[in-house]
């Protein structure tokens, strides 16, 4: 699978550009500000519908615009897909893949799925759960179609529970029936979430072992406050019902998926807590490598690997093991010098743009 042409109309700082990508390695040079990043931009919001930089679509569209416009032509094994996005101020959104308006944003996922590796990846490690769980559950929604509707589901009976909460009246018969339907929900959050770091400890083994030539082992853990995984559903169901005096008196559901997190492990030891800068960022690596392989894994395509100014944040060796790996992977990179790049794939299927001010010049 790979991207063969980008089309992009009033996004951001491009008012009317078209580019024809190889089906390798296509680097994005210049300055800061020049719109390097909107271009990867583009492909991340064409893959699940939403930006990795702000909430507000009105915000991708360009300045004295009404509407922005993202269209990608994407070759696959089976059949090719052709994905138009139009953005509106009003904060609508229409989308088409090969013509067709999708009724519902999970029918975008799977259409282009794409890996992205960016400086902001440091929260997975750095930051809150939230961060954690956000990884999660992109990664499983681009996969799964069933996941990204669990997932919807539960957020909306959590909301509606959590008002229940706020204006309980003493009836608890109608927390019952929510506490219900978070288990039915939570339990496929649950059950995927563990398969997803299983699949996770599986493939990162190898690869961080390569990234630090054998001196580090990396694993990752599930944590949640479920006992028994035998029976998730009932366990689920179980664990809410137990804390519901809790939540009456604090007013919010306290436990369930949308409190669970994952510890990353380094040689047994926590990352976010005790791991150096170096080590942190090696783990976001191989985090990041990890899901492409699980990707290709299960789909037996490889997605595009989308880099924005990272290899400017690792040191030489970790660079090199990003430039080496990515052969037959479609990349787009940004970055404001190309030295290391041209030295390391001399031999590869590779074009070089360099952008300025919303254009692009290739460089022969």
């Amino acid at each position: 699978m790979y991207v063969k042409y980008l089309n992009l109309i009033n996004f951001r700082n491009y008012k009317n550009m078209t580019i024809e990508l190889c089906d390798g390695t296509n680097v994005f040079q210049g300055d800061n500000a020049q719109g390097k990043t909107n271009i990867l931009e583009s492909l991340y919001y064409s893959s699940i519908g939403k930006s990795h930089r702000t909430n507000k679509d009105k915000e991708l569209i360009g300045w004295n615009s009404e509407e922005a416009y993202i269209g990608a032509y994407i070759v696959k094994e089976r059949l090719d897909k052709k994905i138009n996005i139009k953005l509106f101020k009003d904060g609508k959104k229409a989308i088409n893949i090969n013509s067709i308006k999708i009724a519902k944003l999970q029918d975008l996922m799977g259409v282009l799925n794409v890996v992205m590796f960016s400086p902001e990846d440091l929260d997975i490690v750095k930051d809150s759960p939230s961060y954690r769980r956000r990884f999660l559950d992109i990664e499983l929604c681009k996969l799964d179609k069933k996941y990204y509707y669990c997932l919807s589901s539960y957020k909306k009976v959590l909301n509606e529970r959590n008002v229940i909460l706020k204006r309980f009246s003493g009836n608890e018969d109608m927390i019952d029936i929510y506490d219900i339907r978070l288990a039915e929900f939570g339990s496929y959050i649950v059950s995927k979430r563990l398969e997803y770091i299983k699949k996770l400890n599986d493939f990162s083994k190898d690869i961080h072992n390569d990234i630090t030539q054998g001196k580090e082992e990396i694993k990752f853990e599930y944590l949640m406050q479920l006992k028994s995984i035998e029976d998730i559903k009932e366990s689920l169901y179980e664990l809410i019902k137990a804390n519901r005096k809790k939540d009456i008196e604090k007013r919010v559901t306290s436990v369930g998926p949308h409190r669970d997190d994952f510890s990353i492990l380094i040689n047994d030891v926590d990352v976010k807590t005790y791991g150096s800068q170096g080590q942190q960022r090696t783990s976001v690596l191989t985090i990041k490598f990890a899901s492409l392989r699980i990707i290709k894994d299960l789909i037996g395509e490889y997605p595009l690997l989308l880099l924005d100014d990272v290899l400017s944040e690792l040191d030489s060796k970790r660079q090199e093991y990003i430039l080496k790996s990515i052969n037959g992977i479609q990349t787009l990179i940004t970055c404001t010098g190309i030295s290391d790049i041209k030295r390391h794939l001399k031999n590869n299927n590779m074009k070089i743009y360099n952008v300025d001010q919303g254009s692009l010049r290739e460089i022969k």
